[in-house]
């Protein structure tokens, strides 16, 4: 069962400042208690775009100039905190196929990996630069370009870090490692039937 091959990530942006944006505001803990993952893009930094009371604060990620973005900017550290897996799966369930950042938390990081979440690191200077074109034209299309290492946005092109590892599994299609066991199940079938007939005969 081979999973999509990621090359690259297109789509329009949004911009969400700061450092050590930690897994905690990314979902709040209260949303662990899930059985499965649906839903969880409601979640998604939800104390942040909501009051006390339940209503919208008018976060970054709900203004109507960007609505639709599928690709995250922000600073360092990004996805620190605890190890929740509940984090990358709740960008995914908003929309969101990459994270454009000065860098990543290690165990978020490989977290996004196997959703296929691109997550690309780039210079503090670079993510500035991004930051600017995306706040002066929302409407631009940035391209996360996986095979290149790089991140475009117009005439704008910065050089993005992707660990190998994690490249060569987004290129090859082989992100998702439940997926990779997954792929081997008929051959662990036809083994066991191989192995249960003399059994059964004797």
């Amino acid at each position: 069962m081979e999973l999509r091959q990621i090359r690259e990530v297109r789509g329009r942006a949004v911009p969400l400042p700061g450092d050590d944006i930690d897994t905690d505001r990314i979902v709040p803990a209260r949303y662990l208690k899930c059985v499965t993952f649906d839903g969880l893009g409601d979640a998604l930094f939800y104390d942040e775009r909501h009051d006390a009371q339940g209503e919208p604060t008018g976060h970054v990620i709900d203004e109507p100039r960007y609505a639709g973005a599928s690709v995250l900017l922000s600073g360092s550290n990004f996805g620190c905190g605890s190890s929740r897996e509940h984090a990358p799966q709740s960008l995914a369930r908003a929309g969101f196929e990459a994270v454009v950042a000065e860098s990543f938390a290690e165990i978020f990081f490989g977290n996004a990996t196997t959703l296929g979440l691109v997550c690309a690191a780039v210079a503090p200077e670079a993510r500035r630069a991004l930051t600017e074109a995306v706040r002066a034209d929302p409407t631009l299309e940035l391209v996360v370009d996986v095979d290149a290492r790089q991140v475009r946005a117009g005439s704008l092109t910065v050089d993005a870090s992707i660990p190998d590892s994690a490249r060569e599994a987004l290129l090859e299609g082989y992100w998702d490692p439940l997926g990779e066991l997954l792929e081997g199940v008929p051959q662990v079938e036809a083994v066991s039937r191989r192995l249960g007939r003399p059994a059964a005969a004797a």
